[in-house]
C-alpha cells in the first residue's frame, strides 16, 4: 500500500529554486499532456521499490507527453544550431521520496542522438532514439514518433486552445503538471534531479484526433481505458541541476 504522499506545503515547496547553480538550460513548448487514471498495482511492478507511487484520491496516473525542446545548452555554453533542439515523447508516472514529489519515466523517445547519449550517460534516464515528425501551423499541431520496427509508436493531432487559469495547489491539474524533479535509477542506486521553471502556462486542448499510443504497451504498461485527461502547455524556460544520489 502506498502512503498518502506529500502534503500541499511539500508540493508547493518543490517549486522553490534549488540551491547552487544549474548545469543546463532548455525551453519546452507545444506540450500535450495526456493523462489516464490507473490503479497503483498496474504500475507498482515497473517502478523501483525505493520510490512510492504518488496518488490523487488513491489513484495513480499515467502520462504520455509529446513536446518540442529548444535552446538546450550546458552551463557556460550557448545553444548551438542543429544540436540544441529536439522533439521528445515521454511516458511517465508520478512518485515521491522523502516527501519530495517528482516524475518517474518509463521511457523517453527523442530524435537527437547526442541528447539520447547524454541523458543516458549523465542522467541515467531511459532515452531511446526514435524517428519523430512534428508539424505546426498556428495553433494546430501534428506529432508522430516511432522507435525501430514501429512497435513503440505515438501519433496525435490537436489544436491549442484558450489559456486556462493557474490550477490551485489542491487540484488534480496541479498534481499532474506541477512537477519539479525527476527520479532515475542506475542498478540499485536512485537519483533525484531538480529542475526549476515558471508555473506551467496551460491551455485547452481541442480537436484531438488520430490518437495512437502503442508506446505504452511497448513499455510494459497495460493499455489504459477511456479518454485521457488533456492539457496543452508551454512555453517554459527550464533550469536543470545535476542528479543527486538519494538512495
Amino acid at each position: 500500500m502506498e502512503d498518502a504522499g506529500p502534503d500541499i506545503s511539500a508540493r508547493l515547496a518543490a517549486r522553490e529554486r534549488p540551491d547552487g547553480l544549474p548545469v543546463m538550460y532548455q525551453s519546452w513548448h507545444r506540450l500535450l499532456f495526456l493523462h489516464w487514471e490507473l490503479p497503483v498495482e498496474a504500475l507498482r511492478p515497473l517502478v523501483p521499490a525505493g520510490l512510492e507511487i504518488d496518488t490523487f484520491d488513491g489513484k495513480a496516473w499515467l502520462s504520455v507527453t509529446p513536446l518540442t525542446i529548444y535552446d538546450v545548452a550546458p552551463k557556460y555554453f550557448p545553444a548551438l544550431p542543429y544540436v540544441s533542439w529536439l522533439y521528445e515523447l515521454n511516458v511517465r508516472t508520478y512518485v515521491h521520496l522523502d516527501g519530495v514529489p517528482g516524475v518517474w519515466f518509463f521511457s523517453l523517445d527523442a530524435n537527437n542522438l547526442l541528447a539520447v547519449w547524454g541523458a543516458r550517460t549523465f542522467f541515467s534516464l531511459p532515452y531511446f532514439n526514435a524517428r519523430i515528425m512534428c508539424e505546426s501551423e498556428g495553433d494546430d499541431v501534428r506529432f508522430w514518433s516511432a522507435r525501430e520496427e514501429e512497435r513503440a509508436e505515438f501519433a496525435a493531432s490537436w489544436t491549442i486552445g484558450e489559456k486556462l487559469p493557474e490550477p490551485g495547489p489542491d487540484s488534480l491539474d496541479f498534481f499532474l503538471v506541477e512537477r519539479y524533479c525527476l527520479y532515475a535509477a542506475d542498478g540499485d542506486r536512485i537519483y533525484r534531479c531538480r529542475i526549476n521553471h515558471e508555473p506551467w502556462p496551460l491551455q485547452e486542448t481541442r480537436n484531438l484526433s488520430g490518437l495512437r499510443y502503442s508506446v505504452i504497451e511497448a513499455d510494459g504498461i497495460p493499455a489504459p481505458e477511456g479518454e485521457p485527461k488533456l492539457h496543452c502547455g508551454g512555453p517554459v524556460h527550464v533550469d536543470v541541476w545535476a542528479p543527486e544520489r538519494v538512495r
